[in-house]
């Protein structure tokens, strides 16, 4: 007799707060947005073997488009896993879309890149209800100078200078698409879309236009050091809980931005 074919893969696009979490990936003894969504998933279908993100956020770092990806033992309609998900998670993660995909799915391999963006309060007084989601900076910070600083990001370039020590990775080319600053009220948002980042990428580039745009750093600095590749060349890293993973764009969304027809996708990693 022959058996019933394996349903495909559910991918889930995840929203979560940060702030009590010690990142997305997996760690021993601690809280994680993987742990919370592996245990929600068991729940209901204990066939679940694991879950896939495509981003492996920092502690403290926000999303609302993380993409996740399971392979279930149930077959049901991505409805169904969106309802019964939401169920069990706790009110610090949500799943706000479910979707079909192969088996096997990997979302981090299948991706063109991210949009991240980040939240800055210029201000001397902090404001509680801020606290979780932007970075209060007690000095005026100028728009258009951290635009024109954003600029030298846009291509393809090598971004060695622009990660902590602990990133060893070899390969450190990554294209940026996109890199511009918006004033939202007393709040000035910084979104960076590109390929691919290394550790603390966006932190290190928003604590150092932050400085540029204080005046407290000379202009030009991100181009220098991309053409040094010395992560002195730049300024602080800023705090986790100013970001937040806004998407993972995937070659056949229906609703991909122009600045990404035409980017190619890396060849995924072997996997071992």
């Amino acid at each position: 007799m022959l058996s019933a074919p394996s349903p495909g893969a559910v991918l889930l696009d995840v929203a979560y707060d940060g702030t009590d979490f010690h990142g997305f990936a997996p760690q021993r003894d601690v809280r994680s947005v993987h742990g919370v969504l592996l245990s929600a998933a068991r729940a209901f279908d204990p066939g679940v073997d694991d879950v896939r993100g495509a981003s492996r956020t920092d502690a403290g770092v926000h999303a609302r488009g993380q993409l996740v990806a399971f392979d279930p033992a149930r077959a049901l309609p991505p409805a169904a896993w969106q309802a019964e998900l939401n169920r069990r998670l706790p009110d610090d993660v949500a799943v706000v879309r479910a979707r079909t995909a192969i088996r096997g799915f990997v979302p981090r391999f299948e991706s063109l890149g991210k949009r991240y963006t980040y939240l800055v309060k210029p201000s001397s007084i902090r404001d509680p209800l801020e606290r979780r989601r932007a970075w209060t900076v007690p000095f005026a910070v100028d728009g258009e100078r951290v635009a024109k600083e954003l600029a030298h990001l846009v291509g393809t370039h090598d971004f060695a200078a622009f990660r902590r020590a602990a990133d060893e990775r070899v390969d450190t080319v990554r294209t940026i698409v996109r890199a511009d600053v918006a004033t939202e009220g007393e709040l000035l948002r910084v979104t960076v879309e590109g390929t691919g980042f290394l550790y603390n990428m966006v932190r290190i580039i928003v604590g150092t236009v932050v400085e540029v745009g204080a005046g407290r750093r000379a202009e030009g600095s991100l181009a220098r050091a991309i053409a040094s590749g010395e992560r002195g060349d730049l300024g602080l890293t800023a705090p986790p809980q100013g970001l937040c993973l806004e998407r993972v764009f995937l070659p056949d969304d229906d609703d991909l931005p122009q600045v990404w027809v035409g980017v190619g996708k890396k060849a995924p990693p072997p996997r071992v």
